[in-house]
């Protein structure tokens, strides 16, 4: 749809408050032909998420319009600029509109298809002419970042790569049982009467080298081997839990982090390492509901271990991204996991939970985590397009918001909010404290008074009283003296 009247004004006067162009717009004030550094902003446009180039505003005037505009002229060069200065060739839809009686062009380019990425200035070449959009400039794609584009391009196979020095004394003989097993349950037609090596040659979890000899695949080490950081030292989970809001933050005593690990062996063991990470360095409060006691954590762990699954298995492992470890940053408000490489194929981050989308960057991995259980008997990953159907629906259980997906070219992340305390676990967590003083006091004395347990715990004596005859209708506590005499004192039930 060509860009509306409204919008263009909406956008002239958010520009206009704000004193700059923004990462979506780019406003040029040539009047007759558009400048060749306009490629660099097509480019980063079309390998971005999309946006405007405004030509006839004055960005140092205020984004005010300027004067004797050539409609024709602009149109001409920049269609020059798109057909023969692109690869591929971008296509703009380019409307015409009035602003304070001055014509304004404006070329809407949409961000290209991820088959046709990278997007670049022909007489750079690929490698130093393909540009991301970043603020309100055009950034250099890294070298990284273009390989990514390009792995778009095909199905990767990084994963069913042979990892040269690893031997099948590398990988894990309890995992590797449980493998073939459930194989030959589920897939009994192609593998109830295969010999082992025959059965893991098919399902990619080793081939043969240069020399014939069998040798464990990457995506085989990495779910099925006893340690993985033989051969990738940064195959890992690298957690860290931080004092404050922000990683420069310390504690009162200068303490830069609270816990941090370096999370290690195949990717089923890393999960439930992580999990055990996360679960020490959170909070755990409680709720009443009736006549039971229900436990709810900073964070659903579900959600999480779902999250951290679907980051060790659809991150990237290309050569170059074997120094990168997947990330769990823990603040005193959030959690983020973050894994190198983007959403691959078809994904996007609005399609994310919806309609079951899934697309496997490393499709061999992905096969075989569907196929290895957790130590409680799940199985580490479905990849049925519904790990973010399930980590929604938990984080819904826990009344809490979704969390927020971030997806650029080199990595994708998730943050997770951390749950707000509610009034009833406030009320519930004061209950507590106060039954730990009373049956505290009682431990050291065998009886209590109400004035006691006030100076112990700052309290009020109506306050007391209150909880101390909610223990005494639980037969928890009994009076030792007759009701309203002044010697009253109280004792656990008998």
């Amino acid at each position: 749809m060509d860009v509306t009247q409204e919008q263009l004004q909406e956008t002239i006067d958010l520009m206009r408050k704000i004193g700059v162009d923004l990462q979506k717009y780019e406003v040029k004030s040539t009047p007759k032909e558009a400048s060749k550094d306009i490629a660099k902003t097509l480019s980063a446009f079309s390998n971005g998420s999309g946006g405007w180039l405004i030509f006839g505003l004055s960005e140092k005037d205020g984004f005010t319009p300027v004067k004797d505009i050539d409609i024709k002229s602009l149109q001409d060069s920049i269609a020059n600029v798109c057909n023969e200065k692109m690869h591929p060739p971008v296509r703009p839809i380019i409307s015409v509109h009035e602003v304070e009686g001055h014509p304004i062009l404006v070329a809407d380019i949409k961000e290209m298809r991820p088959m046709d990425k990278p997007c670049y200035v022909k007489q750079s070449g690929m490698y130093d002419g393909a540009f991301i959009r970043t603020g309100d400039g055009d950034r250099r794609l890294s070298h990284y970042e273009i390989d990514r584009l390009n792995d778009e391009h095909r199905q990767p196979r990084y994963d069913r790569d042979i990892v040269e020095d690893a031997t099948m004394e590398d990988l894990d003989s309890g995992l590797l049982a449980a493998l073939l097993q459930r194989e030959r349950i589920v897939h009994a037609r192609n593998f109830a009467q295969l010999p082992d090596e025959e059965a893991l040659t098919k399902l990619n979890v080793i081939k043969r080298d240069a020399h014939g000899i069998l040798r464990p695949t990457l995506a085989g080490l990495l779910a099925l081997g006893e340690f993985p950081q033989q051969f990738f030292p940064r195959l890992n989970i690298s957690f860290a839990c931080y004092p404050g809001t922000n990683k420069s933050d310390v504690t009162e005593m200068g303490q830069r982090l609270i816990d941090s690990a370096t999370l290690v062996g195949s990717v089923p063991f890393m999960i439930e390492d992580a999990i055990a990470a996360i679960d020490r360095n959170m909070r755990t409060g409680a709720l009443i509901e009736g006549a039971f006691r229900k436990d709810v954590p900073d964070y659903p762990i579900i959600a999480l271990r779902e999250a951290i699954a679907n980051a060790l298995m659809h991150r990237d492992y290309s050569p170059q991204s074997h120094g990168t470890p997947v990330q769990i940053d823990m603040y005193i408000d959030r959690l983020e996991i973050l894994n190198p490489g983007g959403l691959f194929g078809n994904v996007t981050i609005d399609m994310l939970g919806k309609d079951c989308v899934s697309a496997s960057r490393n499709q061999f991995l992905a096969h075989l985590l569907e196929s290895i259980p957790y130590s409680d008997g799940q199985f580490v990953a479905e990849n049925r397009g519904t790990g973010y159907q399930t980590i929604e629906a938990q984080m819904s259980d826990a009344l809490m918001p979704p969390p927020t997906p971030r997806d650029t070219i080199g990595f994708f992340s998730l943050l997770f909010q951390k749950r707000h305390i509610t009034p009833d676990e406030r009320r519930f967590s004061s209950q507590e404290s106060m039954r730990a003083i009373i049956l505290g006091l009682l431990e050291d004395q065998g009886s209590i008074s109400t004035g006691e347990v006030a100076k112990h715990s700052g309290k009020s004596k109506a306050t007391v009283v209150k909880y101390i005859n909610g223990m005494i209708d639980a037969n928890i506590l009994e009076p030792t003296q007759p009701k309203g005499s002044t010697k009253q004192r109280y004792r656990l039930s008998h």
